[in-house]
């Protein structure tokens, strides 16, 4: 975790570009229901391009973001945060020396979409696995729907 109270859920990075998903905090501390929702930024930068975008993350992200790794892990392509409300991320392992083509764009804000190619380290989805158990472990999810539309604080 970074000293600042921020942590890192994704951090793929090669020297010469990288993809992070930086969790800031909570999006709005002890208010039902976006307790459990997480501002975070996005920053893909590469010897040509750089960018960042602020995001905010369901508690559904990160159980989504949990499969997403196991797709990505297997070899398969993947996509992170493609319901249409925010910026999606998406995953193309080539298997070529560990290298993968990570695509985000922001279709619901400003249209901008950018690509690059990262090398994977060794062990990187065990890796991303204990950073999503960190995130997880500094914010975890304290609200609980009890029907629809109706919250309460996990007891």
């Amino acid at each position: 975790m970074a000293e600042s109270g921020a942590a890192d859920l994704i951090h793929l990075a090669d020297g010469e570009s990288s993809l992070v998903v930086r969790v800031l905090g909570r999006h709005m501390p002890g208010v039902l229901p976006w307790h459990d929702f997480l501002d975070a930024e996005i920053i893909v930068t590469s010897g040509f391009t750089q960018g960042r975008a602020d995001v905010c993350l369901a508690p559904d992200d990160l159980d989504s973001w949990s499969q997403v790794l196991g797709a990505l892990a297997a070899g398969r392509d993947a996509a992170w945060m493609d319901d249409g409300r925010s910026t999606e991320i998406r995953f193309e392992p080539s298997g070529r020396n560990g290298v993968a083509k990570v695509a985000v764009e922001d279709s619901a804000g400003t249209g901008t979409s950018v690509r690059v190619r990262v090398r994977l380290a060794d062990g990187w989805a065990d890796d991303h696995g204990e950073l999503l158990q960190q995130v997880r472990t500094a914010w975890p999810q304290e609200v609980a729907e009890t029907s629809p539309g109706a919250y309460e604080w996990r007891r």
